[in-house]
């Protein structure tokens, strides 16, 4: 067997991984377009900011694609998949498989402002931009973030440790409001001002102003904004262009069906380009998130080889820290329609913020600030789909814990067949 792997990221190496766990002589390739392979995009930001080295940027050891007998080709880009079971790499190489999984990821979604293209624009999605935005280090008092999602507060804490001068532009009303609701996020805006990080508001940028390098932004109040560098964090894009003229459906991303295929006979789709179900809402969606690769990136592998396994759909979960305040959100957070439940405690001395969204008694998403011990818990219950109008009363006590849910997976065990939950079973 033949299988070739576009993308050297979380899903293509968990694809990887499952593959060679059944099948441990057939000929894998990964094609990446970067030279850099195997590395954590998660902790880029922490790169950025010194924390780590980039030698700490690595989760997989150098030797791993000699280990699983993998051929790597590194450093070009896969630009179309063809008909007869082929993909064409940038230098016109063209390479046959018996079953490709593409993996490609996605790329900052940057935006049609004028001036964008000066130097000193960057993206912040992988580790060539992180080592750009560091040269640039050396020239840069002050920083402009666009935008106030996760890459955008990601930069600005790792320059503000740097001891740069941040300014963050959020067109939102608040920050983190893809993830979050407004009350939960005003902890941790507040706790980013309070360390000196600027954050505009309800704002975006009008151009870019300069020669050749970035001198500043002006904003569409007219604000002008002095800065020699800024970071794109408006989101993500998903690289899709290389099927476009196949027979393989997209949307936002490349669509999957619940094996993590696509429209075209043994060709699969894993990571930040699938589009699959949404665990809760049953919706066609993409939760870029690196857990969710990792999971679909398994899934597919082990159906390359001939498993027959079905992917249960992604969920849109963070996890992020600023300033020791860590924060959590997960699956629907800002429900909106008929129907939802929303419990919320809250202590403003302690920047305690948790919020639990329900709907017909089960937990459908969840927000915690500063106090995240429980976020296991409350995952497994959604996850489960577990009613838990019995315990609905302690859901947000301080004594919470999963000693409380035992009656609940006593009562559907057939929900809870993992190994630990049956040892807890057996105990009880």
């Amino acid at each position: 067997m033949n299988y070739i792997i576009i993308g050297a990221s979380a899903a293509g190496i968990s694809a990887i991984e499952a593959i060679r766990s059944v099948d441990k002589n057939g000929k894998i390739t990964v094609i990446s377009d970067e030279n850099y392979a195997i590395y954590s995009r998660c902790v880029l930001s922490y790169y950025l900011a010194g924390i780590v080295t980039e030698d700490k940027l690595k989760y997989r050891n150098d030797n791993f694609f000699k280990n699983n007998n993998v051929e790597a080709i590194l450093g070009k880009k896969v630009v179309s998949v063809l008909p007869d079971k082929k993909v064409k790499l940038s230098d016109g190489t063209e390479l046959t498989f018996d079953k490709l999984l593409i993996a490609t990821g996605s790329r900052s979604k940057m935006e049609s402002i004028p001036g964008i293209e000066k130097e000193g624009v960057f993206g912040l999605r992988n580790i060539d931009d992180a080592k750009k935005i560091e040269t640039r280090l050396n020239k840069t008092k002050s920083a402009v973030m666009l935008g106030g999602g996760l890459i955008g507060l990601r930069a600005a804490y790792a320059l503000h440790k740097r001891g740069v001068k941040v300014t963050v532009v959020v067109k939102s009303k608040h920050v983190l409001s893809q993830m979050m609701d407004e009350e939960g996020a005003s902890f941790i805006q507040n706790r980013m001002q309070e360390q000196g990080i600027n954050i505009l508001t309800e704002l975006a940028a009008k151009e870019i102003t300069g020669n050749k390098e970035v001198k500043g932004v002006i904003l569409e109040n007219g604000n002008k904004i002095d800065c020699e560098t800024i970071v794109i964090g408006k989101g993500v894009q998903p690289n899709i262009e290389l099927v476009k003229n196949t027979n393989i459906k997209t949307d936002w991303g490349i669509v999957v069906n619940e094996y993590l295929q696509t429209t075209s006979i043994d060709i699969y789709s894993a990571g930040d380009i699938a589009q699959s179900s949404d665990l809760i809402t049953g919706e066609s969606t993409i939760n870029a998130l690196w857990p969710n690769a990792i999971a679909q990136g398994k899934v597919a592998g082990l159906n390359m080889v001939g498993k027959n396994i079905k992917y249960n759909g992604s969920i849109g979960m963070n996890s992020v820290e600023f300033f020791d305040l860590p924060t959590i959100s997960y699956g629907i957070t800002k429900p909106k329609g008929e129907g939802f439940e929303v419990l919320i405690r809250k202590n403003l001395n302690k920047n305690i913020y948790k919020k639990i969204v329900l709907k017909d008694n089960k937990i459908v998403g969840f927000v915690l600030v500063n106090d995240i011990n429980q976020s296991g818990v409350y995952g497994s219950l959604i996850e489960k789909k577990v009613d838990v109008s019995s315990i609905k009363n302690i859901l947000l006590d301080n004594n919470f814990n999963f000693a409380k849910i035992l009656l609940l997976i006593s009562g559907n065990k057939k929900s809870f067949t993992e190994p630990e939950y049956e040892e807890i079973l057996i105990n009880k």
